[in-house]
């Protein structure tokens, strides 16, 4: 299993033909490297696809998701300058399988019945 301390989300949309080495180039314009344990999520306009570039410290690997129906749930304030947004572990799992993953913490109480 490939480790990821921690996952950074692109707020602009990538063209997803584009390969590990593109990507790697758009993370290091963005953040001036690619630091080890860290993932880098990009999607597309229509937020049905992703792709998932991480440097292990050894080489970078580049894994794909596609949705056949519906997108993935993605800001919808996608900054001028493309500042990415930091997730947490749990964010990360929740929006690789569709999830609402800016309410994750709002799940862990139960206020009414």
């Amino acid at each position: 299993m490939i480790r990821i301390d921690a996952v950074w989300l692109a707020t602009q949309p990538v063209d997803m033909r584009a390969g590990a080495d593109r990507l790697l180039s758009m993370v290091v314009a963005v953040f001036g490297s690619a630091q080890a344990h860290h993932g880098y999520l990009f999607t597309n306009v229509r937020a049905n696809r992703l792709k998932l570039l991480v440097h292990d410290g050894f080489g970078i690997w580049c894994a794909a998701r596609r949705l056949h129906q519906g997108s993935f749930i993605w800001p919808r304030q996608a900054s001028a300058d493309g500042t990415p947004v930091s997730l947490t572990q749990e964010q990360f799992q929740a929006l690789v399988v569709g999830l609402p993953w800016q309410r994750i913490e709002q799940f862990r109480v139960i206020a009414t019945v």
